[in-house]
């Protein structure tokens, strides 16, 4: 997917210019410009908020725009929407890999199949969005940050949170982590 073209896309059908875009999500005109043009890849919580600025979802902004002719009931993994922003370097395997099953338009709840490679994190920023979130780690270890409370989660482990409180995830360990999350109603 081409996340500049999407965004430039998008920013246009709601009026806004790069500057006014960039003041609503606290970010510069320049580093919005960048972005549109693909010279730069936003982290998952910088481009959260310029879709929060926008008003439009994770799970919107990913998904299709095509309706499939029939309901989908069942989803082999290649047909899994990737919602992270790709790596700028092609040929090296992403840091961070959140795939969510089906088009969550459609439904009330996300599911995410989440990979966080070693020192891999979902940005600098903390994010924050109207929803409830749950999760079970099922390989690696996690380090989740929720409102002040800091804990480290492994195999087995779970969270469960409402995500209007400002959440970070990050791998801080030296394997690969594997998480499967769902989001209620689909908001990230």
């Amino acid at each position: 997917m081409d996340i500049g073209k999407r965004l430039r896309t998008i920013r246009k059908k709601r009026g806004l210019s790069q500057r006014e875009l960039a003041m609503r999500a606290g970010l510069t005109n320049g580093t919005i410009s960048l972005i549109e043009q693909n010279k730069t890849s936003p982290s998952v919580a910088s481009l959260k908020s310029l879709l929060d600025a926008i008003q439009v979802s994770m799970a919107e902004f990913f998904s299709t725009l095509e309706e499939p002719p029939r309901s989908k009931y069942f989803y082999i993994a290649s047909e899994f929407t990737e919602i992270a922003p790709p790596e700028q370097s092609s040929g090296i395997a992403p840091l961070l890999s959140l795939r969510q099953l089906g088009n969550a338009q459609d439904h009330a709840l996300q599911l995410l199949h989440e990979h966080y490679a070693p020192g891999a994190d979902t940005g600098p920023e903390l994010l924050s969005h109207e929803a409830e979130e749950a999760g079970i780690v099922i390989r690696g270890h996690i380090e989740i940050t929720v409102d002040d409370e800091v804990e480290v989660l492994g195999p087995g482990d779970g969270y469960l949170f409402n995500s209007r409180l400002p959440h970070r995830f990050r791998n801080t360990g030296d394997v690969e982590c594997e998480v499967i999350s769902a989001c209620t109603p689909p908001s990230f």
